[in-house]
């Protein structure tokens, strides 16, 4: 019996533990750190490309430059795989908004995502009109002509006694490595219109609308104010402060809505004093010149695939992704033209130091990640089967691992396990060349909200990093400041040699990654079903 024990002791001992290649991970290293390129790969999508709105000029462009680029690269199976319907693209050319009355002022704002234009600069009267159900619009039928439209008072700000931005101490490390309470919530779990959202539009129970009805309810507000022709309507900016503005959306890219009259968002502090104004009943005049666009043909949309083929295992597949598009208040910097440029130069680290991988690396760059995880929701639908019914196809079988980049462009402190703790070892072998570099934590919690999500509601290993928050959602994230100068240089260098020692690992690695038991097929949590891929286009 002690023999047994001693041997199965011995087994458990003796089973070959994970090993990151240092030699390899030496030359990242380098190649990362001495020969970065990756704020040049920032400022091409940023400063020159601009917002990279799904189906607007600015993500064509620069798709059209991270081809040329991996091209350049040395990476030349580049492809753009179409997918869809998403709907109509929306981009905006000319904006300016001016307090003229009772005192002249410049307002910082800009306007709502697919919403309309201005007939050139407009001056009117702005109006407190808090429309919140269907029953408001008979209150306010024929009295909205010409007018601006308010729909909610003042917002009480404060002073804050905080840092903007911030680093993970050791202590939040800890903790974050800690498994999440049962029923807790993370970052995203805020309930709309909680603290710092927008009032949300109320049933006529009391109670805040679901959102398929808030959409339904939106589509006849828009098309009432377009029929008591409305100048324009401007809102607070959600939950920004000190000049910054963060907005997003006005109305919807389907070809069957009704498009609304302009809708802009306003710095907290600029649109709480028009509504001091109004509320004072001080007459408020406000000049208005938007011109935005519409494009209207060709409403499937497409993600941007590249890879290196494998050597020994080429039908297997290690992915590395972020997200292209982005809103259209700034560059979109932080979000995400910070991961895709650190994927991007994970590929070209790659490609400079000829290293061989048995498997294959493939990088997307999703489309559509903003308004529902459309572009990767249609690329695993496609590629690796169906959610709704767990419907497998056979490459689903074949992807070792995706590793996704979208919180930020804060370093690189650790890896989400997913809930695998099979992974565990294995992420610590490799996570361990890194821990001078801050990178220490695994955790077992799981993170949303972005493209890895696709993954995972599949049973794929699909995976993102924990990162520093820095001054992503106080500052950044969704609004006109996630700009080029946000994004600190040493901590897309240092993610960039992360990215590039996982894959390599990943694809090196003799076996395949463990997997948790696949998921219980779940209906799609967007409602519709994931947009379809239509196969590749150039």
């Amino acid at each position: 019996m002690r023999t047994t024990l001693f041997l199965l002791a011995f087994g458990v001992l003796a089973y070959p533990q994970e090993k990151a290649n240092l030699y390899v991970v030496h030359q990242i290293k380098q190649e990362a750190l001495e020969n970065s390129k990756v704020m040049e790969h920032l400022f091409w999508l940023t400063d020159v490309n601009g917002h990279r709105l799904t189906n607007s000029p600015g993500f064509d462009k620069a798709a059209n430059w991270v081809k040329k680029s991996l091209n350049e690269m040395g990476v030349t199976d580049v492809r753009f795989e179409k997918w869809g319907p998403f709907g109509r693209g929306w981009t905006y050319s000319n904006f300016s908004v001016h307090l003229i009355e009772p005192s002249y002022s410049p307002l910082i704002g800009y306007p709502n995502a697919w919403t309309g234009s201005t007939q050139g600069p407009t001056q009117a009267e702005v109006i407190m009109a808090p429309i919140r159900t269907e029953a408001d619009f008979e209150k306010w039928k024929g009295k909205l002509k010409g007018k601006l439209v308010i729909m909610e008072p003042e917002r009480a700000i404060g002073v804050h006694m905080f840092a903007r931005g911030r680093r993970y101490a050791d202590a939040d490390l800890a903790a974050e490595a800690m498994a999440q309470e049962p029923g807790a919530t993370g970052v995203f779990g805020l309930a709309p219109g909680g603290p710092g959202g927008r009032q949300m539009p109320m049933g006529p129970d009391g109670r805040p609308l679901n959102m398929a009805t808030m959409r339904a309810f939106r589509g006849k507000l828009h098309q009432f104010l377009l029929d008591e022709g409305v100048a324009g309507v401007l809102m607070p900016g959600s939950r920004g402060e000190a000049g910054t503005v963060f907005g997003g959306t006005g109305s919807t890219q389907d070809l069957k809505a009704p498009i609304p009259p302009p809708m802009i968002s306003l710095t907290i502090e600029h649109y709480n004093r028009i509504a001091r104004l109004v509320e004072k009943k001080v007459p408020v005049k406000v000049q208005l010149d938007v011109k935005t666009e519409f494009f209207d043909k060709g409403v499937d949309t497409y993600n941007v695939i590249a890879e290196i083929k494998g050597t020994k295992r080429p039908d297997e597949v290690v992915m590395i992704g972020a997200h292209l598009d982005s809103w259209h208040g700034a560059t979109g910097a932080t979000d995400n033209a910070a991961g895709c440029a650190v994927a991007i130069e994970a590929l070209r680290i790659i490609k400079a130091l000829n290293l061989k991988t048995d498997r294959t690396i493939r990088i997307a760059l999703w489309s559509g990640e903003e308004q529902g995880l459309y572009g990767s929701r249609a690329y695993v639908k496609e590629h690796f089967g169906d959610q709704t019914n767990m419907q497998l196809k056979p490459d689903h079988a074949k992807l070792q691992a995706y590793f996704n980049l979208d919180n930020g462009g804060g370093k690189i402190r650790g890896v989400y396990l997913q809930g695998n703790d099979m992974l565990r070892p294995i992420f610590e072998a490799w996570l361990a060349p890194f821990k001078d570099y801050g990178a220490t934590t695994l955790t077992i919690r799981n993170t949303g909200s972005t493209d890895h999500v696709s993954f995972n509601s599949l049973g794929l290993p699909g995976f993102q990093f924990i990162q520093d928050p820095l001054e992503y959602f106080s500052t950044t994230h969704h609004s006109n400041m996630d700009v080029y100068d946000y994004v600190p240089k040493s901590d897309l260098m240092q993610a960039s040699a992360i990215l590039a020692s996982f894959v390599y690992h990943a694809s090196t690695r003799d076996e395949m990654l463990p997997r948790k038991p696949l998921p219980k097929p779940t209906p799609d949590r967007f409602g519709g079903g994931a947009p379809s891929a239509t196969g590749p286009t150039n």
